[in-house]
C-alpha cells in the first residue's frame, strides 16, 4: 500500500498559485499504479474530492469548483503527482491530501488504503 506524502502548501493571498506534490514514502510500491485523487478538508468540514488522475495520465478530472484553475499531472518515469493551483481563493484554504482511488469512482479511496499523509495546508487570504 502507497504511503502518500504531501508537501508545496503555504499561505498566499487570493490570485496567486502554488504547486503542490504527492509522493510516495514506501519504496516497494510506486503511484504510478493507481489512479491518485487529491482531497481536501477545510476546518470543520468534511473532506472533499478536488482532482484526479488515472494510471495513464490522461482523462483527468476535477471538482466543478476548481475546474478552469486547477490541473493535475504525471511526469513519465516519475512517481510523483503534482496539482498546479492557480487563482487560488479564499475557498481554497484547506489540508490538501492525496490517496490512490478507485479507478471506477475517483472520488472513493481505496478500500484498504489507511496511509493518509499528514496533508499539506493550504491557506489564502482575501
Amino acid at each position: 500500500q502507497v504511503q502518500p506524502v504531501e508537501s508545496g502548501g503555504g499561505l498566499v493571498q487570493a490570485g496567486d498559485s502554488l504547486r503542490l506534490s504527492c509522493t510516495n514514502s514506501k519504496e516497494t510500491e510506486s503511484l504510478r499504479i493507481h489512479t491518485i485523487s487529491w482531497f481536501r478538508q477545510a476546518p470543520g468540514k468534511e473532506r472533499e474530492f478536488v482532482a484526479a488522475i488515472p494510471r495513464s495520465g490522461n482523462t483527468q478530472r476535477y471538482a466543478d469548483s476548481v475546474k478552469g484553475r486547477f490541473t493535475i499531472s504525471r511526469q513519465r518515469g516519475e512517481n510523483t503527482v503534482f496539482l498546479q493551483m492557480n487563482d487560488l481563493k479564499p475557498e481554497d484554504t484547506g489540508i490538501y491530501y492525496c490517496a490512490p482511488v478507485d479507478y471506477r469512482d475517483y472520488e472513493r479511496p481505496l478500500d484498504d488504503f489507511n496511509s493518509w499523509g499528514q496533508g499539506t495546508q493550504v491557506t489564502v487570504s482575501s
